[in-house]
């Protein structure tokens, strides 16, 4: 599992809009590539104070890695970036 901020809300969502192997989505518990927004998944029910205080911003995204093939990932990832 690795997070990054890109920067800005419109980043997010043009990075979001373009992943193709990446499910939006919580932790399934499953094997599969998964991407979230923590700040309005994972911890939309602690404060705002609280979440920046923490680094959790509106732009931060956290990846967890699945099986596929990595190289894939990383095309996937490549693309969504540009």
């Amino acid at each position: 599992m690795i997070s990054f901020d890109i920067g800005s809300e419109e980043k997010r969502d043009n990075f979001l809009e373009r992943l193709e192997i990446f499910s939006l989505a919580e932790s399934l518990g499953g094997v599969e590539s998964l991407v979230c927004v923590p700040y309005d998944m994972t911890h939309a029910a602690v404060p705002e104070e609280s979440k920046l205080e923490m680094g959790i911003t509106k732009s931060l995204i956290r990846l967890s890695i699945g099986i596929e093939d990595c190289s894939d990932l990383i095309d996937d990832l490549n693309s969504s970036f540009s």
